[in-house]
C-alpha cells in the first residue's frame, strides 16, 4: 500500500466522521430525539423538555464537546459509577502512554527509517509505506541503537504510568467498598448445590445446616424458586399492557380508532372493554402472592448473616469434604443478580464452560475465512490474478486506492458486528450468576477473539498470500512476526480509521436507536415517548481500546506512522465516551472497577509482544548488540507485571477483612445494623412487593440526575417531584444482548395504573 491509498481511506473516514458528528449536533436538539440522545437523564422521570428557538435547532454547535470536557471525575462517579470512571481512566492512561510513544518515535525512529538507505525519494504521497518502516534499514545498520533505546524509553514510561494508575484505581476500589455500607450483598452469601433430602424441603435443610454450624452469626435465608404459572401470567400481563400502551397512548382503554401509515384508518375500534373479572381476581395484589404456594424450590439460597465479616468467612471456606455440595460465594447486588442462571444445576457448570470454550474456539477458526478474503483484497497483484474480470476496474487509480485501502477494513468491521452478541451468549451459557460477571466474561472473550483475528490472523494470512514462510516452531515466531508486520502496517492504519474514527462517530450518532425511534413515531405512530435506557457496552468498547493499544505498541518502532492516528482516536474517544456516559447510558449494576486488571494485563502483554517482535527484527538485521539489550528488557517487564499482580490484583478479587470489620463496628455504634438486617429479604425477593418497588423507584437514577441540564437550548426543568420512570421491559440496540436493554416509558401515563413490580419481575425471570 502506498501513501495515496492511505490518504484516500483517511479522507473517506474523515468525511464520514464530520457528517455524522454534525448531524448529531443537530439531531440532539430536536425534541423528538431526546429519548435517543438523553435517555439516562430522562430515565430519572423528574424532567421535562424545553423546546429551543427554531433556528437554533438546525445549527451545529460544539457545546456538547465543552460539556464533556468540563465534566469532572467526581461527577461521573456520582452519575455512572466506578466502572465508567475506570473506563475513562483507561482512555486517559492510553493518551498519556502514547503521547510519550508518539513523541519518541516520530522524532527519532521515523526519520531513521525514512533515511535508512541511500536512495532518491519520491513525493510523499507517492511513496510506499515500506519506506517509513524499519524494513528500510539495511542489515547491521548502526542506527538500530535508536530503535533499541526508544524501546527502553517506551517500556519504562509505560510501566511507570501503569503503576501509578493501578495504585490510583486500587484506592478508588477501596473507597468504593467502604462507601457502600448499605449494600445488602455484603451480608449475603449465595449458596448453591444444596443437597436434597427426602425428609425435608430445601429451605428446612438450609436452616438446619446454618443453625448447626453457623448459629451465632446466621440470620436467615431466602430460597430461589422455579418459575411458576402465576409468575409467567403476571409477566405476560405486563407485556400485554405495555404493547397496548404503545399502540394507544391513552391508558384508559377507551375505544379508539388507531390508524396505520400503510393500512389506513381502522374500520372498527382498536380495543374493546371486556367485562370485569370477579372481584377476587380484580382485587388481587402482587404482595398477596406467596412463593411457597405458587413456586417450586430450587437448591439455591440467599443466606444472610449478622455481619459482613461473617458472610466473608463463609464465602471463602470449603463447607464440606465434597466440593460439589454447599458451594458458597458472596452474593451479587440485587440489581446485578442474573436470576435465569441461578436455576442451572451447579454440577453442569464445568461442562458448560468446556462447551462454550469449544464453541468460541470453533468460531475463531471459522472466522479465518473472511479474514483471509480481506487480506486478499489488500494484495493487488494476487487479486488481479485470482479475479481476472477485475483487472480493468483496478487499472483506475481511485478504484485501486479504494479497494486496497478502504474496502478491506470496512468488510472486517462489518463481520465483527456478529462477535459481541455471540460471545455474550457464550458467557450466558457458562452460568454466570451476575450480569456484571457475564459482561466481563464476554469482554474477555471478545478481547481474545479480536486480538487473535485482527492482529495474528491478519499477519499470518497475509504472509501466506504473499507466499512467505510461516513459522514451524515457537523459536521462529519473533522473526516471522517481525518479517510480516511491516507489510500489514497499512491495513492496521486503515482499520484505525474505519473501526476507530468512524466507529466513534457511529457510537455518538446512535443510528439504530434513531431509526427505531423514527419507526415508532412515523410508522407505528406511537405518541408516547418510549425510550431505551442502555447499559454501557464494556464488552465491545474495552476490547477495541485495547486492540488499538496493541497496534500502537507493536508498530511503535516498526512502523511509527500509525501513532498520530491512534492519538486522534484516543482523544476523540475521551470526549465521545464521556458524552455518552453522561447522557445516554444508565448504570443499574457494576463490577466495582474489575475491568482495570483486564486493561493492565493486556497492556503488559502488548508491551512484551512489541519487545519480542523488535527482538526478532534485530535478529533479522543481524544486530547482536540490540538483541542482547532487548532480552533483559523482556524479563524486567515480566518482573514488573508479577509485582503488580501480587500488590494490586487481590484487591479486585476479594474484600479486605479489615475494611469490612470497621464497617460492621461503625454500623453497630450508630445503630444501623438492625435496619440493614430488616431490608435483606426484601432486597433479594424474586417477586418484590409493590410498596417495596415504589420506595426503590428512583434507584436507577443517580443522585445528581435532577440537577443536570441538557447543554445549550435543551434545558431540563422540574416537572413532577413524585414522577418516576420504573417500567423496564425490553428494547432494541445493535451489537447488544437483549438482556442488556430495558424499555422505559416516559411519564405520560399514570404510575398508579399498574404495579412497577411486574416489570422488575419480568426482567429477573426472563
Amino acid at each position: 500500500m502506498d501513501i495515496s491509498a492511505l490518504l484516500t481511506s483517511a479522507g473517506i473516514n474523515i468525511a464520514i466522521c464530520v457528517v455524522l458528528v454534525s448531524l448529531y449536533s443537530i439531531l440532539r436538539k430536536q425534541p423528538a430525539n431526546y429519548c435517543v440522545y438523553f435517555g439516562r437523564m430522562l430515565s430519572c422521570g423528574r424532567v421535562k423538555r424545553h423546546d429551543p428557538i427554531w433556528y437554533e435547532r438546525f445549527v451545529p454547535s460544539p457545546s456538547w464537546l465543552v460539556k464533556a470536557w468540563e465534566t469532572t471525575e467526581d461527577e461521573m462517579l456520582a452519575a455512572a459509577g466506578l466502572d465508567a470512571v475506570v473506563f475513562i481512566r483507561m482512555v486517559i492512561c492510553s493518551i498519556r502512554i502514547f503521547s510519550v510513544v508518539a513523541v519518541v518515535c516520530i522524532a527519532f525512529v521515523l526519520p531513521v527509517n525514512y533515511y535508512g538507505q541511500k536512495m532518491v525519494h519520491k513525493e510523499v504521497h507517492l511513496e510506499s509505506l515500506g519506506i517509513f518502516t524499519i524494513e528500510n534499514l539495511h542489515q547491521r545498520s548502526r542506527w538500530l541503537w535508536v530503535h533499541c533505546l526508544s524501546l527502553y524509553i517506551i517500556s519504562s514510561s509505560a510501566c511507570a504510568l501503569l503503576y501509578f494508575e493501578y495504585k490510583s484505581i486500587a484506592k478508588k476500589r477501596l473507597a468504593y467498598i467502604s462507601g457502600s455500607a448499605s449494600m445488602p450483598s455484603h451480608f449475603t452469601v449465595l449458596m448453591r448445590a444444596v443437597p436434597q433430602s427426602p425428609e425435608q424441603s430445601y429451605s428446612e435443610t438450609v436452616n438446619k445446616y446454618f443453625t448447626n454450624y453457623y448459629g451465632p452469626s446466621y440470620l436467615s435465608h431466602l430460597m430461589v424458586y422455579r418459575d411458576g404459572i402465576i409468575q409467567r401470567l403476571l409477566s405476560d400481563a405486563e407485556r400485554m399492557c405495555q404493547a397496548i400502551k404503545h399502540v394507544s397512548p391513552d391508558l384508559s382503554c377507551n375505544p379508539s380508532t388507531k390508524s396505520c401509515t400503510f393500512c389506513g384508518p381502522a374500520p372498527t375500534n382498536s380495543f374493546q372493554i371486556l367485562s370485569n373479572e370477579p372481584d377476587s381476581v380484580r382485587k388481587l395484589e402482587l404482595g398477596e402472592l406467596t412463593l411457597s404456594t405458587t413456586e417450586e424450590e430450587r437448591p439455591v439460597a440467599f443466606v444472610f448473616f449478622k455481619t459482613r465479616y461473617d458472610a466473608l468467612v463463609v464465602s471463602e471456606v470449603l463447607q464440606t469434604p465434597n466440593p460439589m455440595l454447599w458451594v458458597a460465594d458472596l452474593a451479587p447486588e440485587p440489581h446485578d443478580v442474573y436470576w435465569k442462571n441461578l436455576k442451572v444445576p451447579y454440577r453442569q457448570l464445568w461442562m458448560r464452560r468446556i462447551a462454550t470454550l469449544v464453541g468460541a474456539v470453533a468460531f475463531m477458526f471459522v472466522f479465518l475465512f473472511p479474514v483471509a478474503f480481506i487480506q486478499g483484497l489488500t494484495q493487488l497483484q494476487t487479486l488481479s490474478k485470482n479475479f481476472p474480470f477485475l483487472r480493468d476496474l483496478l487499472k483506475e487509480r481511485f478504484m485501486e486506492q479504494v479497494i486496497t485501502g478502504y474496502l478491506p477494513s470496512v468488510i472486517l468491521v462489518l463481520f465483527f458486528y456478529a462477535v459481541p452478541p455471540l460471545m455474550m451468549y457464550f458467557s450466558t451459557l457458562e452460568g454466570c450468576i451476575s450480569r456484571s460477571k457475564r459482561k466481563k466474561s464476554a469482554c474477555i472473550k471478545v478481547l481474545y477473539f479480536t486480538i487473535w483475528n485482527v492482529f495474528f490472523v491478519n499477519i499470518l494470512s497475509g504472509s501466506v498470500i504473499r507466499q512467505l514462510s510461516v513459522f514451524s516452531s515457537v523459536r521462529d515466531l519473533p522473526a516471522q512476526l517481525a518479517k510480516a508486520l511491516p507489510a500489514q502496517a497499512g491495513f492496521f492504519m486503515t482499520y484505525c480509521f474505519t473501526s476507530g474514527w468512524a466507529g466513534l462517530a457511529c457510537e455518538i450518532m446512535q443510528p439504530v436507536g434513531l431509526i427505531w425511534n423514527l419507526i415508532a413515531k412515523v410508522i407505528i405512530k406511537n405518541k408516547d415517548d418510549s425510550y431505551a435506557t442502555l447499559r454501557f457496552p464494556y464488552h465491545t468498547e474495552i476490547p477495541r481500546l485495547l486492540l488499538f493499544g496493541l497496534l500502537g505498541f507493536t508498530n511503535s518502532v516498526i512502523a511509527p506512522l500509525i501513532l498520530p492516528f491512534l492519538l486522534i482516536y484516543f482523544f476523540l474517544a475521551y470526549l465521545i465516551y464521556k458524552n455518552q456516559i453522561i447522557n445516554v447510558y444508565i448504570t443499574k449494576y457494576e463490577s466495582g472497577g474489575q475491568y482495570w486488571p483486564v486493561f493492565h494485563n493486556t497492556t503488559i502483554f502488548s508491551l512484551i509482544l512489541s519487545q519480542i517482535i523488535a527482538l526478532g527484527f534485530f535478529g533479522l538485521k543481524l544486530s547482536t548488540v540490540a538483541s542482547g539489550f532487548t532480552i533483559p528488557l523482556i524479563f524486567l517487564t515480566l518482573l514488573f507485571s508479577e509485582y503488580c499482580r501480587q500488590r494490586f490484583t487481590p484487591l479486585f478479587q476479594k474484600y479486605p477483612a479489615e475494611v469490612l470489620i470497621a464497617m460492621d463496628r461503625a454500623d453497630e455504634v450508630t445503630g444501623k445494623m438492625e435496619e440493614l438486617h430488616n431490608n435483606l429479604k426484601a432486597a433479594y425477593s424474586q417477586i418484590p412487593l409493590c410498596s417495596q418497588e415504589s420506595s426503590k423507584a428512583g434507584e436507577g437514577c443517580s443522585p445528581p440526575c435532577s440537577e443536570q441540564e441538557l447543554p445549550d437550548s435543551e434545558q431540563l426543568k422540574p416537572e413532577k417531584d413524585d414522577l418516576e420512570a420504573d417500567y423496564e421491559i425490553w428494547g432494541f440496540r445493535r451489537n447488544k444482548s437483549i438482556h442488556e436493554l430495558e424499555v422505559k416509558s416516559c411519564p405520560s401515563g399514570s404510575p398508579s395504573r399498574y404495579s412497577p413490580g411486574f416489570a422488575e419481575m419480568y426482567k429477573r425471570t426472563t
